[in-house]
This record gives C-alpha cells, sequence and structure tokens, in this order.
C-alpha cells in the first residue's frame, strides 16, 4: 500500500496543519435575493427537511441527491446515447424529477445541520463540491432533454453552468458571502430546466428545434434565419449570464476589495484559470478526431467536468482555510495537452481515444484521491465524521 501511496500528494500538501486552524474561524455567509426563495421555496424546504430523520447526516442527504443526476445521466447513455431522442415519454419526466429532487435534497441538507447541530465548514466544502460536479452531470441531463445531441449546443450549455459557477465561488473567496441574486441559478434557472424536462415531455424535444421566429414570434426576427429556437435561447442565456451574472460578481468582489484596501485588478489573473480549462476544451472539441464524430461527447465531457470540479473545490477549500488562491491544478494536464495534440494534428481516432480514457482515469483516481484526504483531514481535526453524524458527548469530547 505504501508503495502505492508515494505516487500521490501527502495530506499535508492538499491542506496543511497551520490552514486547518483556520477552520475555527469559519462562519458561513449567504444572501439570497430571489422573490421564488422567499415566498414559495423557503416554506416547501423547511417542511420537506422534517421528512428526513434525524439520526441521517446532512452530507449524506447531498450525496443522495447528487446520486438522482447520476442516475439521469446513466439513463442517458442506456437509452439515449446520442443525447438526441426522441425517447420515451417517461424519461424526460424523470429527468426533471430527478433535477428537482437534487434541488430539494440541495437545499434542505444545510437546514438538516442546524437542525440537529452540525453545521461545519466540511458541510459547505461538501455541497459546494458536489454542485461543482453537477455543472456538468445537469448539463448532460439538461441537453439531452432540449435534445442537443453531440453538437456545440451540448457544450454551449456545460460551457454556460461552468462558468457560471466558476464566478461564483471566485466572488465568495473574496467577499465571503455566497450571493444569489434576484434570479439566479440554482433557483429560477433550475425551475425553467425542470419545466423544460418536463415539456419535453410532453410534446417531444423537438419543441426545441424549430425555427426561432416561429418560437420566439416577438423577438425571433433579431436572430439569424438559420437559427433554431435553442439557439436563439443559448445566445439569451449567455447575454444574461455575462451581464446578469459574471459582471454582478466583478463588481462585488471590486467592492469588497475596496473595503478591505486590495488592488481589484490583483485578483483579475485568477480568472485565467477558467479561461484556460474553456479554451483548452475549445481547441480539443474543434480539432478532434473522434470526440464529437464518433459519439464519445459524454466521456470527454465526464473528464473536464472532473477536472473542473477539482478546480473549483480547491478555490472553496482555499476560501475555508484561508489560503491563497490556487492558481494551478494538475487535472488541467490532459485537458491542455490533448488540446495541443489535436490541434498539431497528431492525434488518430484511436489514439485521441485511448489517451481521452487515461486522461479520464487519471483525472478521476487523482480528484477522488484529494477528495477523500481532504475529507478525511477535516473529519480529524473538526472530529466529526462525514455521512454520519455523531454522538453529541464524542463531539463536545473533540471541542
Amino acid at each position: 500500500m505504501d508503495s502505492v501511496r508515494r505516487y500521490f500528494p501527502s495530506g499535508d500538501e492538499y491542506v496543511t496543519e497551520d490552514a486547518l486552524k483556520n477552520l475555527r474561524n469559519y462562519k458561513y455567509c449567504a444572501v439570497d435575493k430571489s422573490f421564488l426563495t422567499k415566498y414559495l421555496y423557503r416554506h416547501y424546504w423547511e417542511w420537506a427537511v422534517t421528512l428526513f430523520p434525524r439520526w441521517m447526516a446532512p452530507n449524506l442527504i447531498t450525496l443522495t441527491g447528487l446520486s438522482f443526476e447520476v442516475v439521469d445521466v446513466l439513463l442517458v447513455l442506456l437509452l439515449m446515447p446520442d443525447l438526441t431522442g426522441p425517447g420515451p415519454s417517461w424519461l424526460y419526466f424523470a429527468f426533471g424529477i430527478g433535477m428537482w429532487l437534487y434541488s430539494t435534497f440541495d437545499n434542505v441538507d444545510g437546514k438538516q445541520a442546524r437542525r440537529t447541530g452540525t453545521s461545519s465548514p466540511l458541510g459547505e466544502l461538501f455541497d459546494h463540491g458536489c454542485d461543482a460536479l453537477n455543472c456538468t452531470i445537469a448539463g448532460i441531463v439538461e441537453a439531452s432533454a432540449f435534445g442537443c445531441g453531440i453538437s456545440w449546443q451540448t457544450i454551449t450549455i456545460i460551457f454556460l453552468t461552468t462558468a457560471t459557477f466558476f464566478f461564483s465561488t471566485w466572488e465568495e473567496y473574496h467577499t465571503g458571502v455566497l450571493y444569489l441574486g434576484y434570479v439566479n441559478g440554482p433557483t429560477e434557472v433550475l425551475t425553467l430546466a425542470v419545466l423544460a424536462c418536463f415539456a419535453s415531455g410532453i410534446w417531444g424535444p423537438g419543441i426545441w428545434h424549430v425555427p426561432a421566429a416561429q418560437g420566439l414570434p416577438l423577438i425571433g426576427g433579431l436572430f439569424p434565419a438559420s437559427w433554431e429556437l435553442m439557439d436563439a435561447m443559448l445566445a439569451i442565456t449567455l447575454a444574461a449570464m455575462v451581464f446578469g451574472h459574471c459582471l454582478v460578481c466583478c463588481w462585488n468582489v471590486h467592492e469588497a476589495c475596496k473595503e478591505q484596501n486590495r488592488s481589484f485588478l490583483a485578483t483579475l489573473p485568477q480568472l485565467v484559470q477558467y479561461v484556460a480549462f474553456a479554451a483548452s476544451c475549445y481547441v480539443w472539441l474543434r480539432n478532434s478526431t473522434t470526440i464529437l464524430a464518433d459519439n464519445h461527447l459524454v466521456l470527454f465531457l465526464v473528464t473536464a467536468g472532473t477536472a473542473f470540479g477539482r478546480i473549483v473545490s480547491k478555490i472553496i477549500l482555499a476560501h475555508l482555510t484561508e489560503m491563497p488562491f490556487p492558481s494551478y491544478t494538475v487535472q488541467m494536464v490532459p485537458l491542455a495537452v490533448g488540446a495541443v495534440l489535436a490541434w498539431l494534428g497528431l492525434f488518430t481516432p484511436r489514439t485521441e481515444l485511448a489517451f481521452l480514457a487515461m486522461s479520464s482515469v487519471f483525472v478521476v483516481v487523482a480528484y477522488l484521491h484529494w477528495a477523500l484526504v481532504v475529507i478525511e483531514r477535516f473529519c480529524e481535526f473538526l472530529g466529526i465524521n462525514c455521512l454520519s453524524i455523531r454522538p453529541r458527548k464524542h463531539r463536545e469530547k473533540s471541542e
């Protein structure tokens, strides 16, 4: 076993003892401006948490919620591997129900933590870490519900979900506050995504691929005549993300830096990490010999999505432990190398698929090792369990 461990970083390389001591300063802070949350969902979540037994750990609720989305992806691979369909009507309803259950569990876990007196920084890391992975998982499911297929429409959906989450995580690192606006992804956008899944179940995914002028009679003429309704929806979502989310995050970071007498311009290079991630994915896919042509997009997205999960989870870890902003993640290496090799035309379909498969194994194994080691160190330092609740007397003793 020791001969295997030497190939992996030590726990202290992931998070030092001095950094762990900063967990004592942890205080969760979030602002949710959504009217939908305030007047509807908040009451639903307060009721839903009463359905969970008090012995169920909040992190177990989070993990169970993510499993619903994983099941949906498995259904996609089994019944609609081309992401186009049309599949059976019940499949689209399963997509919507899976998303709704994930959202419910994701919002109930924090309430369960307060209900059982088990709130901890591990809960935030675990919750946001699962959210980061779900950016890609839910993106695959939603693209399948829209019937986007193995196309740039699907890739654009993944870009929208990951970019939004990265900016929110970067913002929280600097402001110390998770800010959700009046219209935000986890609430309004997810609600629309669930309703879209149900619409595909009723009328079929073809409704999203009519001409834009037909699907949006009032503004459809503003888009190119060749555009589908789906293209127009993605363009509108992209504009909303840039102007309604990314720029707002930048403004909030600017204000936080101003209050703390820090340079806002010094924070901007930190965005390069996501630019490098997105650019590597784009260049590799644009020059690929097999990923789009031979239906290996899901494998690529799982690989890239896991790398993305590590990127933002390291930022969350740095925020919780007051460490410097992380600028490099080893899981980016296969994506960057794959992009260069594809751009230079050095891949054949067979060698590219082999490289992608090896990259996927490397990224997933590296992510799991990092996650398990960091969770173990958190649990040891805080005197808690990850997926179960220790008796109160043991928690008080550890404190």
